[in-house]
């Protein structure tokens, strides 16, 4: 089945396949598979096994996730009291991904891969985890994902979201918070 493109936002520049995200035919399973090359970018790379910070602070005018901390790209995150969604400042996916150029070789046959992804940070305090957070903010956190897929779902037929927890599952940061991805794929 080929990749849909109604919806998808006008390409913006020349397609390269090492910056910008695409789905790459694979041809072994007949399927599309989603490549989002210039994700490397991000400043964070990774970590071998290092044991969980002992002691997570509530507060760190350093963490950019934090109410009132500036984030990669320089916005100040409002004091926020409850949930806060934002744009990710690293997506895996932009709306305006330019299109791949077409390509000869059986093997590598390339679509654009276009969407949006977003974070939702679940409490104001890094020191928490959605388990030990009270039955109400656990229940904000709910609605505020029902709300995200019921208004973002009318955009876009795929909505994933997701948390990833410690550094060894790819998190960058301990604050409780989880990640929105939106596509057309």
């Amino acid at each position: 089945m080929e990749p849909s493109l109604a919806g998808a936002a006008e390409p913006g520049g020349r397609f390269r396949a090492s910056e910008h995200q695409h789905v790459r035919y694979n041809p072994l399973r007949d399927d599309w598979v989603l490549v989002s090359a210039h994700r490397v970018k991000r400043p964070w790379q990774g970590q071998l096994e290092k044991p969980p910070p002992e002691d997570v602070p509530r507060w760190d005018p350093k963490n950019p996730l934090c109410p009132g901390a500036t984030r990669a790209n320089g916005e100040v995150n409002p004091k926020y009291e409850g949930t806060f969604v934002f744009p990710n400042d690293f997506p895996a996916l932009q709306p305006d991904a330019p299109e791949p150029d077409d390509s000869d070789h059986p093997l590598f046959r390339a679509a654009p891969a276009r969407g949006v992804c977003k974070v939702m940070c679940f409490h104001p305090w890094s020191d928490l985890t959605l388990p030990l957070m009270s039955l109400p903010e656990i229940r904000a956190v709910i609605d505020a994902w029902a709300e995200l897929v019921t208004e973002l779902g009318a955009s876009y037929p795929w909505v994933q979201i997701f948390e990833n927890k410690g550094a060894m599952m790819g998190c960058s940061n301990p604050h409780p918070h989880c990640q929105v991805r939106l596509s057309h794929l």
